[in-house]
């Protein structure tokens, strides 16, 4: 059982929580503060003072008074009808960072909700039931409205959920989870519930968490694609990357040339050649701006896990609600913007190395397309094709979304974030990433084949020797696609993740 209360939330724990789906429960401490918060939302409710999002209406419907015995209602209605989700529905992984996030800031103590909605959330987590969401429809401005509401809608008994793999009609499966709906939503608590950054902060820990694996294995492929090539290891030099003074671009070469140390397939300068092309010489450089990159995204992402981000803020010590922005995705849109470039230059070194494998101009001596008897036999020539495909394909998402704005609301939401967009981009762009790593693992596996495998270092060796079990040499044509899909199946498996550590 993983306790939370509001500040404690980070990457690990959300992780083990959302995909390994460990049980959640919320620190007694927190529960006093969310009382607390709710019982001044009561107070102001019964003052009949006008206090946007309580007792009026929303966006630019903040100007007209909600008498008190509709106060309910207005929040059930609210969920309602912003529940305008589009598109392919979210993974069961992603709603359930959603909920896991909105409880999260919800105990912190500023939203003015019951604890018992809250609680029903948790329930909802511990007991694997998922609401259904769509992908589409938020703007990442006055918070993920759209993809919040679907979220919503199963705590009182509305919209849908995935149960023990199957989509029912969400009081049927909340019948069959032993879950029982609120009976009813009170002042706030709608608002409460959908107002946050909560979908784009969920998508985007999930694509930074692929991203991360992906550049562990990063780290070994292009060691291997050193090894085809035999490329130049006096690159790796400490006293190089330090004088650049870049932590990303240190870390790179001292991993890689640890994972190489005992290769005799690699060489020195001036052995075979004096330099070799920049996509092996310099992918350090590369590799470690990207590094840098994911490393500021993490912290970013991590600080939002923890932060209160509905619209209006209840501080009850203060005896006020304060209507403001932290609903606003700028941070989370800006970083997702940054993680696609840095993710997309990962794979666009890549597929160049896997250029110079399976041409006969570069490769130093491989035969052309890495097979046998080329003519006959095409190769790997349409794994690079496809490879240059997705790099491609990832130029055009890497393409900001966060420069973007549309109002809404009758212009009185005039400038919004797009966050959601931008982290579903970056996501499209690590799983392009990930398959051009694969391509090129697959490719660098059929290349040294061409040499001693006996010559390669203890590390690549292991990493060989693993994927050769499940995907052998290729003698001469044969359907390529069941190979490609199957090398990227496997790098992203537990066992083969815990090799690589």
């Amino acid at each position: 059982m993983i306790t939370i209360n509001g500040d404690n939330l980070n990457f690990e724990k959300f992780i083990k929580i959302v995909i390994d789906k460990e049980k959640v429960e919320v620190a007694k401490f927190a529960i006093q503060k969310v009382n607390k918060a709710q019982a001044y939302v009561q107070k102001v409710l019964d003052s009949g003072e006008p206090t946007y999002g309580i007792n009026t209406g929303f966006g630019k419907l903040s100007d007209i008074s909600i008498s008190k015995d509709k106060t309910n209602q207005l929040q059930e209605n609210l969920i309602k009808s912003h529940a305008c989700g589009v598109g392919e529905k979210l993974s069961e992984t992603i709603v359930r960072g959603m909920l896991l996030l909105r409880v999260n800031a919800l105990i912190k103590g500023y939203s003015g909700i019951r604890y018992l909605a809250i609680e029903k959330m948790v329930e909802f987590l511990n007991k694997s039931i998922t609401p259904v969401v769509y992908a589409k429809g938020s703007l990442g401005a006055s918070g993920d409205l759209a993809p919040l509401s679907h979220m919503s809608l199963p705590l009182i008994g509305l919209g849908e959920v995935i149960y023990q793999g199957k989509e029912y009609d969400a009081k049927l499966g909340l019948e069959k989870a032993g879950i029982k709906p609120l009976s009813n939503l009170e002042a706030k608590e709608g608002l409460a519930l959908i107002n946050g950054t909560q979908a784009i902060t969920s998508i985007a820990a999930l694509t930074l968490f692929e991203a991360l694996n992906l550049f562990n294995l990063t780290k070994y492929t292009y060691a291997l694609t050193m090894e085809a090539l035999r490329g130049i290891t006096d690159v790796f030099d400490n006293q190089i990357h330090e004088l650049r003074n870049q932590s990303g671009q240190i870390y790179v070469a001292k991993a890689v040339k640890e994972i190489l140390k005992d290769s005799k397939l690699t060489t020195k300068q001036g052995e075979l050649r004096v330099q070799d092309a920049y996509s092996l010489r310099c992918s350090p450089q590369v590799l470690g701006a990207s590094l840098d990159t994911l490393n500021y995204v993490y912290d970013i992402i991590e600080r939002e896990m923890n932060a209160v981000t509905d619209n209006p803020l209840v501080f009850a010590d203060r005896e006020k609600v304060i209507s403001a922005g932290n609903f606003h995705g700028q941070p989370l849109a800006l970083a997702m913007d940054y993680l696609a470039i840095a993710v997309s230059e990962i794979a666009n070194i890549s597929e160049r190395r896997l250029e110079r494998m399976v041409n006969a101009s570069l490769s130093n001596g491989l035969p052309p397309f890495l097979v046998k008897n080329s003519g006959i036999n095409s190769g790997f020539m349409i794994v690079q094709y496809s490879a240059a495909a997705l790099v491609s394909e990832n130029k055009v998402l890497s393409h900001p979304a966060s420069v973007d704005s549309i109002p809404s609301s009758a212009n009185q939401e005039d400038h919004v974030s797009m966050g959601n967009h931008a982290a579903r981009k970056a996501s499209e762009v690590v799983d392009n990433a990930y398959k051009v790593i694969s391509m090129e693992l697959f490719t660098n596996l059929q290349a040294v084949d061409f040499h001693d495998i006996d010559k390669l270092s203890t590390k690549t060796r292991e990493i060989y020797d693993y994927i050769r079990k499940s995907i052998k040499f290729i003698e001469h044509d044969e359907i390529m696609y069941k190979s490609i899909h199957k090398i990227e199946a496997l790098v992203k498996t537990k066992a083969f993740i815990s090799l690589l550590n």
